[in-house]
């Protein structure tokens, strides 16, 4: 154990469903000190205090660190990665969790991943990468749908389209360059539509030695039966069925050591969570993309599921300690349903009230995380697209399925929606 690693003063960044995961995992650490979270959101201020910090102004969050004697800083969100504090933090000596922006581009840039792969032979979709849309456009005419067209940057999980028809390719190509997608859609990349069942794999990394953690399914579509446009995600669950102990070790060996190989071999040693989004084909499991933080909302079932100490894997994950951890896990599994505003993933109104939560909490084996949410008084206000994270353990999926949807029930929150079929895939195998 580092000499450094008594009573820790900890700084989490961000305000998502996926940092209350964490602040509730965080806050159960034995060598905890203080929680703050900047900026948090409804749910997080019940666990930590509320940081009001601008999180792009890294030198007001430098200087917070060294007031507050903050031990370590672990970043939830891609975009501050991708922009850099991590880079900034370690300048300033400040202990952090999650990868430097080279690092980071295995999420900022579908290309640069997509280069990686081809030069460490790492399985993936057949693909190419395009700055400009005739050449795009020409390219899916030869190749023929399905077809997949990724804008090259962060998107916010909505840069993805899985085009059934050649038609519907073009007009992803033309939304992409048109600016749908700002910044993030300069480049693209058209890829062969792989077939089989999504997976999501995780390992906890410090640049040399990669702890896998337990596996997940998220539900990517907005409506009911996977239809619907992409989302961030309306739900998920823990373990994924479909990930046999055979093929965790497949993912380990053939997809993330050699990516971890990769980086340290160019300088740019990776260390925080590495998030596989997986394909489990007939040739075996195939990468579709790399986040290079928890998934959101699978961080909430990883969290529910959690034995081990959170906060000192992630101090071993920063110092460069893992070999010297085991995580330990709840069998059982968990699911989590998200409760999103009416019109999400397009555009929603804000301001609604929630009522019911108090209630919602009392079902056994059930934790509800706070998203797009802020207190105001006594009342719980809805400010996002994704608003809530009812979760849940128990002994099986069904189970797991069947007190977060209770609890959803109890939840009033009329200008919300949800998905019903959560965990479906479990359930047929289950059954």
């Amino acid at each position: 154990m580092s000499e450094k690693q008594g009573n820790q003063n900890v700084l989490l960044i961000g305000s998502g469903g996926r940092e209350h995961a964490l602040a509730w995992a965080l806050k159960k650490s034995p060598i905890l000190d203080t929680l703050y979270c900047l900026p948090g959101n409804g749910g997080t201020q019940d666990l930590a205090q509320s940081v009001d910090i601008n999180v792009d102004d890294h030198t007001a969050i430098i200087d917070f660190c060294r007031t507050k004697n903050i031990g370590l800083v672990v970043i939830g969100p891609e975009a501050p990665l991708t922009a850099g504090l991590a880079d900034d933090l370690d300048a300033a000596g400040i202990r952090v969790f999650g990868p430097k922006q080279k690092a980071a581009q295995l999420e900022g840039s579908k290309s640069f991943t997509k280069d990686l792969c081809e030069s460490s032979n790492i399985p993936t979709a057949r693909s190419r990468t395009f700055s400009e849309a005739a050449s795009a456009k020409s390219y899916i005419h030869e190749q023929g749908a399905p077809i997949v067209v990724k804008a090259d940057g962060l998107a916010a999980g909505k840069g993805v389209t899985v085009a059934a028809t050649v038609d519907e390719a073009c007009n992803a190509v033309d939304q992409c360059f048109g600016g749908a997608f700002g910044d993030a859609g300069t480049k693209l990349v058209v890829e062969e539509c792989l077939v089989g069942e999504e997976a999501s794999f995780f390992a906890l990394v410090d640049g040399n030695t990669a702890l896998p953690m337990v596996t997940a399914q998220d539900h990517k579509r907005a409506l009911d039966g996977d239809q619907g446009p992409n989302t961030g995600g309306m739900g998920a669950y823990s373990p994924a069925p479909v990930m046999t102990e055979t093929l965790c070790n497949t993912v380990m060996n053939d997809i993330i050591e050699p990516t971890i190989t990769a980086l340290r071999e160019q300088e740019i040693p990776f260390q925080g969570i590495l998030y596989a989004g997986l394909m489990i084909t007939e040739d075996g499991p195939k990468l579709i993309e790399y986040n290079v933080r928890f998934g959101d909302p699978e961080c909430q079932v990883l969290m529910m599921r959690l034995k081990s100490d959170l906060l000192t894997a992630l101090l071993a994950a920063a110092e460069g300690r893992l070999n010297e951890i085991e995580l330990q896990w709840h069998d059982d599994p968990a699911l989590t349903v998200v409760l999103a505003s009416q019109g999400y993933p397009g555009a929603y109104e804000k301001g609604s009230v929630i009522e019911g939560l108090a209630e919602a909490a009392e079902v056994p084996g059930v934790e509800i995380f706070h998203a797009g949410t802020e207190r105001r008084d006594s009342q719980t206000i809805a400010t996002g697209g994704r608003v809530l994270n009812v979760t849940a353990r128990a002994e099986t999926v069904r189970l797991a399925r069947d007190n977060a949807y209770e609890a959803v029930a109890r939840i009033k929150w009329p200008e919300g929606r949800f998905r019903n079929d959560i965990g479906w895939r479990a359930l047929e195998r289950e059954n």
